[in-house]
């Protein structure tokens, strides 16, 4: 007896296997469209960080030096423990891995042939430079190749760390609303009411709100609060090139003038200066008597 199957029997089970080809189908295009949607997420996310790592990739570093310092003529040439500063300086700023290239850029012959000597690449500048970011935009212009971000490395820094090089460049290219960088380290109390180690104050973002010459902030007693973190201004400092090249136009500021301090021209400018904190013994030679004093330093640490 043939075993046969009824028409409702069958017609319900194409209903049923039709059924669940349809849900199939549903679930495998459902599927796509969730590994599309992540395919495309991390497309987009990987194009966003190369996009980050371009942005301001391209970093010089410059030493401005000048020979006819108010405070200390010839100052860059000036020997430390058997080198000129500005050698030492250019050493350490070798040792930096965000920069794609260093210059020394300055007014006089007698600098530039020191710096040749030793290997350093030099852009003679004008006279007529009131500063040394003046000085580093006019060695940008003559270097004949595009950069994101200059760093004015001083001159008078010799001990300067390149990890503080690379943080102030990397404090820039993480702040697009910043064309400024620039660091601080803890003040000194024998130094607060030196004219010469600049202070700054921050906002809580790490913005800069002030640079000045005289103790900032100042408590109403007019001493020197122990417990209270102030800040001492280095002189690196690292510009968005297109902000440098506007710089020189910007009129001078009345705040810029009666501390002599170029950072507040930008300040009160309106533009904003990402500032980092580092751990670091400021040994700037600003006057003949620091040079003692970093040569002491110096042999305290076995540096030669």
């Amino acid at each position: 007896m043939a075993n046969c199957s009824s028409p409702s029997s069958s017609s319900s089970s194409s209903s049923s296997s039709s059924f669940g080809s349809s849900n199939s189908s549903k679930a495998w295009i459902v599927h796509g469209i969730v590994a599309g949607a992540a395919i495309a997420a991390a497309v987009g996310a990987r194009a966003y960080l190369n996009q980050l790592k371009k942005f301001r990739s391209r970093v010089v570093g410059i030493i401005p030096a000048r020979f006819a310092s108010s405070r200390f003529q010839g100052k860059p040439l000036v020997q430390i423990l058997g080198k000129p500063m500005i050698q030492r300086t250019w050493e350490m700023a070798k040792m930096a891995t965000t920069l794609d290239h260093i210059v020394v850029a300055t007014d006089n012959e007698k600098i530039a042939d020191c710096c040749r000597q030793f290997g350093a690449d030099v852009i003679m500048t004008s006279e007529s430079c009131r500063n040394g970011t003046e000085r580093c935009n006019e060695a940008l212009q003559k270097l004949g190749k595009k950069y994101d971000i200059v760093v004015n490395i001083q001159g008078d820094e010799p001990l300067i760390e390149p990890e503080i090089i690379d943080g102030v460049v990397k404090a820039l290219q993480a702040a697009p609303d910043a064309v400024f960088s620039t660091a601080v380290t803890s003040l000194k109390p024998e130094d607060a009411h030196d004219p010469n180690r600049v202070k700054c104050v921050v906002d809580n973002r790490g913005y800069a709100i002030y640079f000045s010459r005289g103790l900032i902030p100042f408590n109403k007693s007019g001493k020197v609060n122990p417990q209270f973190p102030y800040l001492l201004h280095l002189g690196i400092q690292s510009y968005d090139t297109k902000f440098l090249k506007i710089y020189p136009d910007l009129k001078p500021t009345p705040l810029q003038l009666e501390e002599d301090l170029e950072q507040l021209k930008v300040l009160e400018n309106g533009y904003k200066m990402k500032v980092i904190k580092v751990d670091h013994e400021a040994h700037g030679v600003d006057i003949p008597e620091d040079v003692e004093k970093i040569e002491s330093l110096m042999r305290e640490r076995n540096l030669s």
